[in-house]
């Protein structure tokens, strides 16, 4: 067994493998960048070593930075995580090369998997079912246009390097696919270097159902069941699921025995996972199920499979790649119970899940697990961390486990109405949704189940008064106790005549909100608010809130509610912009210009691609008019920067 390993990666995995790591007696050496030097995972391990610049390219991905610090350090092995570098072949020549270990599988099998049009040729000759599509080396556009037309409308254009629905379009109509071509491309190259593509049938109504597998360097392969991972958003995981719902004997044992079929076909070793699509039109069939792609590394949602078959398969990694045996045989692993993850992201559900970023000013997430279940909390995160623009902007993946998928279920939506955080728009109230939402309930779950639901899903609610005056309250700190000797300082809100209010100003979107907080003779707070929240309320339960820089979030259930709180000294010199001006919504580099100064264009139409966190975001005009100014292609800017300005004559 190793002495020392150094983890090639950042956030929640890092963590996850030195805790495992730290469990087993080894010594762990974290890398990190600029923007990672106070980070968590930094703090946990033994040793950390600085690798470079806060972008990946200087630092995460840099994998001969990343040996120098194993070699440095007297590391014996290296964990790559996943992401970055964890399934770069060259990475793994690298590692090896220098004497050390790669805990992952051989550089030959990742290869093997590497491409999807190559390895659904190699799994066709496995004998494992894959999907209907073009999958071969030309990539002339009149020639994939061509295969699409014979494979029959609708299609999906996806990156043949890729996944994380980076390079992905479905195409609807022929008239489409040309343009859908083109902005696959530009995302596949952005993300991966690699613009080439494979064209595939879209399935309908289709499941997205993963097999988790395990091989050792003695030809022993086994599977440890599978997991759903349907509910997707941008064609990502949001929430994960094991088992799969609705499974049936029939389909696990075919689904399972082609998953190990696929990892003994290129003499795998160590954690993969075997992604089929399901088509669930008319129920979960033996013959209804495609090879997709493999993954060659452990996968966001491996607790899932950890928390319903009672393994850690970080430890496997680790005994596997150290030399040893499969911990258990096939006949050993059995199921228990049901368990989900929620990906808490800082991220806009009302925008189209656009990633946010700021300072995690607040982070609270369950002290206890739900009732009758079991609950993990994997975060690379704690207060006051910022959410860096640099990085996936995952928070956290709460995981929880129950007797039967309905309690799991139940505890999932008390543990998100428990989990307070502030400083970030997060997803909480959208993953709260999802979770009651009827269908995700029922189990009648595939990968368009949020786009359809999506607008109810997002939709947040209103505050309601109180939580309106909960907030003016925390704002105005009539209940905050005066640090001074004076006991008449002491009485909150006491004059010698009559009580005297408190005038506290609030925003919350584009509602400026004027409250009077004045104290009762019995110590209770009544708050009076105008227009529109016409009401005056005496508040008797503390309610659940944060005050952080210039703000107070109030908290009720999975939805944070964050209140503007102006500086009354501060000049009201804000420029109102409102539809003069687009601004970009977040950091990024602006792609494709597809308009010009001076050009009449109307509402609704694209303007300009923003490239952000490897995905484009189309800036298209609120309304109608003649554009003054516009960005232009190549420019790299920051959240809030004008992208588009209009001229006067706009608004006459």
């Amino acid at each position: 067994m190793f002495a020392k390993i150094l983890i090639a990666n950042r956030g929640e995995i890092a963590c996850r493998v030195i805790r495992t790591a730290r469990r087993m007696g080894m010594r762990t050496v974290a890398v990190y960048s600029d923007a990672d030097a106070g980070a968590l995972h930094v703090e946990m391990a033994d040793e950390a070593v600085h690798i470079g610049p806060s972008p990946v390219g200087e630092s995460y991905l840099r994998g001969d930075k990343i040996v120098a610090a194993a070699l440095a350090t007297g590391a014996e092995a290296i964990h790559p995580g996943y992401g970055f570098l964890s399934e770069n072949p060259d990475f793994v020549d690298q590692v090896t090369a220098a004497g050390l270990v790669f805990i992952g599988p051989s550089a030959a099998s990742i290869r093997a998997m590497g491409l999807k049009d190559a390895a659904k040729r190699l799994m066709e000759k496995a004998g494992v079912p894959v999907v209907p599509g073009y999958h071969g080396e030309a990539q002339e556009i009149v020639l994939l246009a061509s295969k699409a037309r014979e494979i029959g409308y609708p299609v999906l254009i996806k990156a043949r390097a890729g996944g994380g629905g980076k390079g992905m379009r479905r195409v609807e109509h022929p008239d489409d696919f040309s343009e859908a071509l083109s902005g696959a491309r530009r995302e596949a190259k952005a993300a991966f270097g690699d613009d080439r593509v494979l064209v595939e049938k879209y399935v309908e109504k289709p499941r997205h159902i993963e097999v988790q597998v395990f091989g050792d360097m003695f030809g022993n392969v086994v599977h440890l069941y599978e997991r759903d991972c349907s509910a997707q958003r941008r064609h990502q995981k949001v929430i994960e699921e094991a088992p799969a719902p609705g499974m049936t004997p029939a389909l696990r044992k075919a689904m399972t025995e082609a998953a190990v079929k696929a990892a003994k076909a290129i003499d795998y070793s160590g954690a993969g996972t075997i992604e089929f699509i399901v088509d669930a039109s008319q129920g979960l069939k033996a013959d209804r199920f495609w090879f997709m792609e493999m993954n060659t590394r452990l996968q966001v949602e491996h607790p899932v499979t950890e928390m319903v078959t009672g393994t850690d398969l970080v430890e496997w990694q680790l005994r596997v790649a150290s030399g040893e045996k499969l911990p258990k045989t096939q006949s050993e692993i059995t199921l228990s119970g049901h368990a989900f993850e929620a990906r808490i992201y800082a991220e806009d559900a009302a925008k189209g899940f656009l990633p946010a970023t700021g300072t995690l000013h607040h982070l609270k997430f369950p002290d206890t697990a739900p009732e009758g279940a079991s609950m993990r909390i994997e975060t690379g995160v704690q207060a006051g961390n910022a959410i860096s623009p640099f990085y996936d902007p995952m928070i956290a993946k709460l995981v929880v486990h129950g007797k039967n998928r309905q309690a799991a279920l139940e505890a999932l939506g008390i543990a998100l109405s428990q989990t307070e955080i502030a400083g970030s728009t997060v997803n909480t109230a959208f993953l709260a949704a999802l979770a009651a939402d009827a269908d995700f309930s029922a189990g009648d779950v595939d990968t368009g189940l949020i786009g359809r639901h999506q607008q109810a899903l997002t939709a947040v609610p209103p505050p309601s008064s109180e939580i309106v005056a909960a907030a003016a309250l925390a704002a105005s700190r009539a209940g905050a106790q005066a640090q001074t000797r004076d006991p008449w300082s002491s009485l909150a809100g006491y004059a010698h005549f009559h009580t005297v209010p408190r005038r506290t100003r609030l925003r919350y979107g584009e509602d400026d909100i004027l409250a009077l907080v004045s104290v009762r003779p019995d110590g209770r707070f009544q708050v009076a608010l105008d227009a529109p929240y016409d009401s005056a309320l005496d508040l008797r339960a503390a309610p659940r809130l944060a005050r952080w820089p210039s703000h107070v979030t109030v908290f009720s259930g999975a939805v944070g509610y964050s209140f503007a709180v102006p500086d009354p000294l501060a000049r009201a010199d804000e420029i109102a912009a409102g539809a003069d001006s687009l601004r970009a919504p977040m950091p990024g580099l602006v792609k494709l210009v597809r308009a010009a100064k001076g050009e009449a264009v109307i509402k609704g139409q694209p303007l300009l691609i923003l490239e952000a966190m490897k995905m484009e975001h189309t800036i298209s005009a609120t309304h109608d008019g003649t554009i003054a100014e516009i960005a232009t292609e190549g420019a790299q800017v920051t959240d809030g920067t004008v992208l588009v300005r209009f001229a006067e004559e706009a608004h006459g």
